[in-house]
Formats: structure tokens, sequence, C-alpha cells
């Protein structure tokens, strides 16, 4: 039993430093990312500031952290893409857009909550 929860440890450390090495990673290259941080901690400040419920900060708050796990998938999905052929070819771009429009969605479901608790 031992060896099964050092092992599950080592796991989830191991899960933790990859996770953070992608993080960086994707920090360092990609504005987008950057700028959806910082809206996050806007959007976050302003829903501890605002007298919500805690269903709604939890809503934003969740919301926030779906767009920012969104762009690092597109980001994931980008530099796999690019990594198979720098060559135009429309379902690279097809690929890619798509991501895109996954994050946009997401960032518009994140506004839309937003709209709903403040005018609701």
């Amino acid at each position: 039993m031992r060896d099964i929860f050092k092992a599950e440890a080592l796991r989830f450390a191991n899960t933790v430093i990859w996770s953070w090495d992608g993080w960086r990673a994707a920090w360092v290259t990609e504005k987008t990312l950057r700028q959806w941080t910082v809206v996050n901690v806007l959007s976050a400040g302003l829903a501890f500031s605002l007298d919500l419920s805690t269903a709604e900060r939890g809503l934003i708050l969740a919301l926030g952290l779906l767009v920012l796990a969104a762009e690092l998938m597109n980001t994931g999905l980008e530099e796999v893409v690019d990594y198979l052929s720098k060559a135009e070819d429309p379902r690279a771009k097809k690929a890619k857009d798509c991501g895109s429009a996954a994050v946009a969605l997401t960032a518009i479901a994140g506004g839309v909550a937003w709209v709903v608790i403040l005018i609701g």
C-alpha cells in the first residue's frame, strides 16, 4: 500500500511540474494568454468587490479559468499544427480557427454570465 501511495504522490508531483512548465511556456510566447490573465484578474477583483452571491462569484471565477484553459488548449493545438507542417493547408487553418473559436465562445460565456448577473 505504501508503494502505491508513493507512486501516486510522484505521479501527482510530475503532473504539477508538467502543468507549470506548460503554463510558463505559454506565458512567455502567447500574448493572448497574458491578456486573458489580466482580464481574469480584473474580473475576479470585480466579482469580489460587488455584492454577489457565492454561486454568482463561483460562476464568474470558474468561467474565467475556463477561458485560460481554452487559450492553453488553443496554444497547444497551434503548436502541434505548426510542428507538423509550415505549409498552408485548409485543414491546418480550420484546426487553428476552431481553436480560436473555442476561446472566443468561452470568453463570450463569461461575458454572458456577467451581463445576466448584473442585470438580473
